[in-house]
């Protein structure tokens, strides 16, 4: 065909389309397109044949429907099931674009298999999805207990025993696994539409080119990554995804999507002209006086978030994945870009920021900030909330591992981050706070009881990536071992982590597979692993048993104990004629906690006032020293008793006790081994014998 052939439009019938809503819509008959291109003289829609991606025909829009920078074309008896398409932009300027994606396409085809490198075409999604009797979990905040995962990565080991691995359709299969683990909100890494080849590295072992494994560089805002889907069909993946979420909800478990919004996969001037670009440069990224990408992502461009037409996309965005997938919540990544205004500094009052807040559509959602970016910008405890925002609280990741290694100043730093951080959320309660050990991003919790340095070799950087010290301790020996002191040390250490956190106030959060032991080998920044070192392996769940049991016994006595979950936050002030006050600190003795900056002994009581019955009352004692301590205990509010849920350096209580079924303690008076952790809940006597 050539190219008048392309161009000419007589065998196609067009007319004026309809500026909302933007991107491709069914309308009666045909099929609307909508889009803004600031600085174009004229915009071609450029159809495919959806078999192939061939070309079929460039049909301009009219001028009839142009409306001020926004362009609308109606094409009258388009099947969407034969074409794909995409847009051409001829500039005022002077010049034409490549075929450029529609920012608003919400299925995007010619991904291939997972691995090809993608010749991505937009589709029209055809039918809708039975979403039944689906509702939200509705879960409140300061019950939500966060696992973070991704979808590829969790079942693709040959160990994970699913029928497809590393796809949304897998994942799904593991629900019942989520279940009885106890959590209730998964959070994925990135399923927006990434292109996984885009790694310059290679695998200094085998010459092969390494993946862009993790996914934050997105190539649509609105479709889901196709490599994730197991049904490969037109619309196969969004289906998968929408199954996948009325799963998990049908199981009370919420779900939350990691998003990218403060970069793309366009990357800086080098970078592919794939959409945006092509479409409103300088509306859509932050550029320098010479019309260069501002780069505040370490990733070669910067989104230019807060300019009125970028801010649209993005809620529109949000709001897509609110409605249409019902998801439940967003976590984003590099929030403070979001923050930003279009000269690159940090606004006070950003519009987006408080949109998204405001958004009727968002209302049900949880919103989480990580609030930072690349250039510097930290905003922990300062974010702009406007009543809805948390964020990922770094500073409790950095004050629990330097506490566990027993670091001078780090008692007093993590008793205010185990009473849910009130210096950085003051006034706000405690569910502000999203507390973790470890996240994607970073060693392992097995690795970091096992390495004292990154390993990072196989990621073709030459070791240098990630992040340079992670506050972590090898137990005293570097990588495997096969040293009964070793490994008993670092059982302890995975299981003291795990039980502060899960007695934190706040939201806390796990990384998949630190319940048994995942290990990455030292790398703690696998974004380009696709391989054994970046998937979760499922074997370990035999050789770690133990530490599973410890991790769902601890997941269900934060869920039965108010007293681990307020959202205000505790403090000393109880009422006069309360049993206790909300928290209490002690020491060797109780009531004398020592605040020195060599303390390695941290000591608390938390209790939580009940209308229909006795407080609920928790006591736990940390000694993050090299030798052991001797406690004495407090007097547990009035008829009741302690009771033993777990003590991480006792071979009789080490791996914890079912809720309910917690041994009485009869002493008064406990000897906590070298970095060990005792956790008591006050209850009636006689649920058993006291040890």
């Amino acid at each position: 065909m050539t190219t008048r052939e392309l161009l000419a439009p007589a065998r196609w019938c067009t007319t004026a389309g309809r500026a909302q809503p933007l991107g491709a819509s069914h309308v009666p008959g045909g099929v609307n397109f909508a889009l803004h291109a600031s600085g174009a003289s004229a915009v071609r829609l450029v159809l495919m044949a959806a078999a192939d991606g061939a070309p079929v025909a460039e049909l301009p829009f009219p001028e009839s429907g142009r409306f001020g920078t926004l362009f609308t074309v109606t094409v009258h008896g388009l099947d969407p099931g034969r074409f794909h398409y995409g847009y051409r932009v001829e500039y005022t300027s002077g010049g034409l674009s490549p075929v450029l994606l529609d920012p608003y396409a919400t299925e995007l085809a010619g991904a291939g298999e997972w691995g090809e490198r993608p010749r991505y075409r937009c589709a029209v999604p055809a039918g809708d999805f039975d979403w039944g009797e689906d509702r939200p979990p509705g879960i409140p905040q300061d019950e939500l207990i966060v696992y973070e995962t991704h979808v590829r990565g969790y079942t693709r080991h040959a160990s994970s025993a699913v029928t497809s691995p590393g796809t949304y359709a897998g994942l799904r299969e593991k629900i019942p696994y989520l279940r009885g683990l106890g959590v209730n909100c998964v959070e994925l890494l990135p399923l927006f539409e990434f292109d996984e080849t885009d790694n310059t590295y290679v695998s200094p072992t085998t010459g092969e080119p390494l993946r862009n494994f993790w996914g934050y560089n997105s190539v649509g805002f609105f479709a889901p990554k196709a490599g994730y889907a197991a049904d490969t069909g037109p619309g196969g993946p969004a289906r998968e995804l929408k199954g996948l979420v009325k799963a998990l909800h049908a199981a009370g478990i919420a779900v939350i999507l990691d998003v990218v919004y403060n970069h793309t996969a366009e990357g800086d001037h080098r970078g592919p002209t794939l959409s945006l670009r092509g479409l409103d440069e300088s509306a859509y990224y932050l550029l320098d006086d010479q019309g260069r990408p501002v780069n505040l992502t370490a990733t070669g461009n910067t989104v230019n978030c807060n300019h009125p037409v970028t801010r649209a996309l993005i809620l529109d965005s949000l709001r897509h994945w609110a409605t249409e997938y019902r998801v439940d919540g967003f976590r984003f990544d590099m929030a403070a870009v979001l923050t930003r205004g279009s000269d690159g500094l940090t606004l006070s009052d950003p519009p987006l920021v408080e949109a998204i807040a405001r958004d009727p559509a968002l209302a049900h959602c949880v919103l989480v900030a990580e609030a930072t970016d690349a250039a510097g910008a930290y905003q922990v405890g300062s974010f702009p909330a406007y009543g809805r925002w948390s964020e990922w609280n770094m500073r409790y990741r950095d004050a629990i591992r330097r506490f566990l290694l027993g670091r001078p100043g780090s008692a007093g730093e993590f008793a205010t981050r185990l009473v849910g951080s009130p210096d950085l959320y003051p006034g706000r309660g405690a569910t502000p706070s999203v507390n973790y050990i470890t996240c994607h991003d970073g060693l392992t919790l097995a690795d970091w009881t096992s390495y004292d340095r990154r390993h990072n070799e196989a990621n073709g950087e030459d070791g240098r990536d990630g992040i340079p010290d992670e506050e972590s301790w090898n137990c005293g020996h570097e990588g495997p071992t096969d040293d009964p002191a070793v490994l008993l040390l670092r059982a302890r250490q995975a299981r003291n982590a795990l039980l502060l956190l899960l007695a934190s106030q706040g939201v806390p959060m796990l990384l998949a597979g630190d319940e048994f032991g995942r290990t990455q080998h030292g790398n703690n920044n696998a974004y380009g692993q696709d391989s054994p070192l970046g998937w979760v392996d499922w074997d370990r769940r035999a050789s770690h048993a133990g530490l599973l049991d410890f991790t769902r016994r601890a997941i269900a006595l934060r869920k039965a104990h108010p007293a681990l979950r307020r959202t205000a936050h505790p403090d000393g002030d109880g009422r006069p004629a309360a049993p206790c006050p909300p928290v209490s600190w002690h020491g060797e003795e109780p009531w004398q906690p020592d605040w020195s900056s060599g303390s390695t002994l941290l000591a608390a009581m938390l209790c939580e006032e009940r209308d229909d019955g006795p407080a609920d009352c928790v006591y736990l004692a940390v000694n993050s020293g090299g030798s052991g301590r001797t406690v004495r205990l407090p007097e547990p509010p009035p008829d009741l008793r302690w009771h033993v849920f777990a003590d991480t350096g006792s071979p009789a209580h080490q791996n914890g006790h079912e809720v309910g079924e917690e041994p009485v303690c009869s002493r008064t008076h406990w000897q906590l081994a070298a970095h060990a952790s005792l956790l008591l809940v006050a209850g009636p006597a006689g649920r058993g014998a006291g040890p």
